[in-house]
């Protein structure tokens, strides 16, 4: 084992040495990064429902779906979501990342090809390769012809960038759509479905840690797929299911979801607001109303100390460095929450500019 070790201190040497040595660091001063787009995450009445329920059902689920960690509670969560995006079933899974997971391994057999974006979420990157089918990663939003015999996957919202794929162009494809909906479901549509919608996707994945502000993902779709993923998915088959209380406190996110839609338009209202701010700043950021606006800086090191220097000022902010984006892209990834206002984000735009000058 000695060998071990002094090969995995000397890649921790070279991450260190390149300024990609992660550290962690809990949650302080003024939240521009977090995936709680609209606070739902401390909401009263998810917080309520949720503490109710694990009074009720208890702490955890004490197996997995298929033996006796099942509960009616998912199950009519699983049919309220399919209601909600539109679709005849719907799977619950433990976390996005397991959910791509499943769809990724589960659908494309051998034989089959695999058309993925180039800036796909690790997790859809991961279920390509973990499956048996060809991949074929095209130039980010610009796929070539993609036979109808084949599965083309995207983000719909990209998590780095907050750019948009343009879904309509790739179900003329043809092809089997699968669109990770991480950072639209919640935030996009007109009741906050998010942006699939209508037949011509095959499956939709629908993290719920983020704007949903709880926890796990459920994959969308027709009744027979759904039934298949069921049946075949090992993510599925072979994870203990979630505590009750998790389907508590996302019945509750949605009801808020839906009592609640000023929250979404307050969120893209303040994403508008500080794409126009640093513009006028002189800092380039991309349009739209996405809540996640990339600062780009370039040097990992770089944005290693102007994330710090933010932080000092008392703004939580992170760098992002690679693989996680390209190599020579070391950015800020600023996220836009609803418990923000005008006034703060003017006083972040300053901060940047001085630590900039």
């Amino acid at each position: 084992m000695r060998a071990l070790e002094q090969r995995l201190r000397a890649h921790l040497i070279e991450l260190e040495r390149d300024g990609l040595l992660r550290k962690r660091r809990p949650p302080q001063g003024i939240d521009l990064s977090s995936n709680n787009y609209l606070g739902l995450a401390a909401h009263p009445l998810i917080k309520e429902r949720m503490a109710a329920a694990v009074c009720a059902e208890g702490a955890g689920s004490t197996g997995s779906r298929l033996l006796r960690g099942e509960r009616d509670c998912f199950t009519a969560l699983e049919q309220r979501f399919a209601e909600f995006k539109g679709t005849e079933r719907s799977l619950y899974f433990g976390s996005g990342y397991l959910a791509n997971l499943a769809v990724l391994t589960t659908f494309p057999e051998a034989g089959d090809t695999i058309y993925s974006d180039e800036w796909n979420h690790a997790s859809l990157i991961d279920g390509a390769r973990l499956s048996r089918a060809e991949r074929v990663v095209f130039p980010h939003l610009q796929p070539d012809a993609v036979p109808d015999s084949a599965f083309l996957v995207t983000e719909s919202v990209f998590s780095m960038d907050g750019d948009l794929a343009p879904l309509p162009q790739y179900e003329k494809f043809g092809a089997a759509l699968i669109v990770d909906e991480a950072h639209a479901v919640g935030l996009y549509g007109d009741r906050g479905q998010g942006l699939v919608g209508g037949d011509g996707v095959f499956v939709s994945v629908n993290p719920a840690g983020k704007a949903l502000g709880v926890a796990g993902a459920f994959v969308a779709g027709p009744a027979w797929a759904i039934e298949y993923l069921e049946q075949r998915a090992r993510p599925f088959i072979f994870s203990t299911a979630a505590p009750p209380a998790i389907a508590a406190a996302l019945d509750a996110s949605l009801d808020v979801i839906a009592a609640e839609p000023e929250r979404r338009e307050r969120v893209r209202t303040l994403a508008r607001y500080l794409r126009e701010r640093l513009a006028e700043a002189g800092i380039a950021v991309p349009a739209g109303d996405s809540p996640i606006v990339p600062v780009i800086i370039g040097e990992n090191e770089r944005a290693v100390a102007v994330a710090a220097a933010l932080q000092q000022a008392g703004f939580d902010v992170r760098a992002i460095r690679p693989p996680t984006v390209p190599q020579g892209t070391a950015r800020l990834r600023i996220s836009v929450n609803v418990g923000l206002t005008e006034e703060i984000l003017d006083r972040f735009v300053g901060e940047l500019c001085a630590v900039f000058s």
